[in-house]
């Protein structure tokens, strides 16, 4: 059997990362931005001008953690805390990152992608992924 899965488009993502970079301007704050399909891979992303090289190297990440494990990354975090040995099992895989700041991008109940934030602190990573959610009426499963 075929299944038909629900995309993410690069024009849908580019309105995320802009949504997301509008509040963290409003906010103050110096952040990058980086939305990825179902499966990790990018399809938009941007680094505001005072924002550290690695920063957006978090984004990346946390976008990817939150697409593939297909929850918000401080939930992921939750789970990792709570069970020590799923810690030190995932603490050396490449690309997961159980900081704050990463959302599942939900499209009628299916995960089609994921977006992070970083480079502010936790809640306004998250706040600012929830904005480029939100821009586009979507949402983002915690």
């Amino acid at each position: 059997m075929i299944s038909q899965m629900a995309t993410l488009s690069c024009e849908a993502a580019r309105q995320i990362v802009a949504a997301a970079l509008e509040e963290a301007k409003r906010q103050g704050l110096t952040v990058a931005v980086c939305v990825v399909d179902a499966q990790g891979h990018t399809l938009a992303s941007a680094r505001m001008e005072a924002a550290t090289p690695p920063i957006l190297t978090f984004a990346e990440d946390k976008a990817y953690t939150a697409a593939t494990m297909r929850r918000a990354t401080a939930a992921y975090a939750e789970r990792m805390a709570s069970r020590p040995s799923l810690a030190l099992g995932l603490s050396t895989r490449q690309r997961l990152l159980p900081w704050g700041g990463g959302l599942p991008v939900v499209h009628q109940g299916i995960v089609v992608g994921g977006v992070g934030v970083s480079g502010a602190q936790e809640p306004e990573d998250v706040a600012c992924a929830e904005a480029g959610l939100r821009a586009l009426g979507l949402a983002g499963a915690v």
